[in-house]
């Protein structure tokens, strides 16, 4: 079987009328991982969104409400927990091999029956970021990448979160210092070259979990390539933006990915 065959698939209460919420077990690099996919109940072909939650293990875990909150504007998601999580087979590694259940989660959209295959976007928040650009710089035919408050450099993460600093050597085996091309090869400026689709970088000036130092690099790694960036800073907010403003920017960043289409 194929990486992104669903193996399972059971039925989950959704908040949302117009909205069908499914738990799926899918194929990913050998491992058996689980991930919500959310799906508008109207049978007819959508595009696809990959949402790629932040934190590690239940730290930053996908909400459902969240999922469905994009899913009413018209998406088929898939939001996979990374391996190792809620049941999931294998261990998560923080934007490592686990960016194959990312691929994986692509791969299952691709193959949706309501999905325009052609038509599939690609959403990371925080640590996602990392894992979006990581997807696109291998999936060169996605048709936009979303980053917000998303990490863009993995080194500069170690330096700026001591709480964290623990959980990366023991996951990605040291300190930048001492293993300078695991982080090299979890952070994807180096190679952001490689990505052909259009990005959109979300950012709070206030952020303390992922600076905006994060968001400065990336634009500027995109723009001396010569890709397609747009930027949208905001500079009174942090890492988690008020519901009402929240819900303005799901729509309006929803509607900028269909332009991109």
């Amino acid at each position: 079987m194929e990486n992104g065959t669903i193996l399972s698939k059971q039925l989950y209460p959704s908040p949302h009328p117009r909205v069908k919420v499914s738990l799926v077990t899918y194929l990913s690099g050998g491992l058996k991982v689980k991930g919500f996919l959310a799906e508008p109940i109207i049978e007819q072909k959508y595009p696809g969104f990959l949402y790629l939650r932040g934190g590690i293990k239940n730290v930053g875990m996908v909400r459902m409400g969240r999922i469905v909150q994009f899913a009413s504007e018209g998406f088929v998601v898939m939001a996979p927990f990374y391996r190792g999580n809620q049941g999931g087979e294998g261990q998560e590694d923080f934007a490592g091999e686990d960016r194959g259940d990312a691929i994986a989660a692509l791969c299952l959209l691709k193959n949706h029956p309501k999905v325009q295959s052609t038509h599939i976007h690609v959403f990371g928040f925080s640590r996602g970021g990392v894992m979006a650009l990581l997807t696109a710089i291998q999936c060169r035919d996605v048709a936009s990448v979303v980053t917000w408050g998303g990490v863009s450099d993995m080194s500069l993460t170690y330096e700026e979160r001591v709480d964290l600093r623990r959980m990366m050597k023991r996951v990605i085996g040291g300190t930048p210092r001492k293993v300078p091309d695991a982080y090299r090869e979890r952070t994807p400026l180096f190679q952001i070259d490689q990505i052909q689709a259009p990005v959109l970088i979300i950012h709070g000036m206030q952020d303390k979990n992922v600076s905006i130092e994060h968001a400065t690099r990336l634009e500027k790694a995109l723009l001396k390539h010569k890709k397609k960036v747009e930027s949208w800073i905001f500079n009174d907010y942090t890492h988690y933006f008020p519901p009402e403003k929240n819900r303005e920017i799901v729509r309006n960043l929803t509607a900028w990915m269909k332009m991109q289409q």
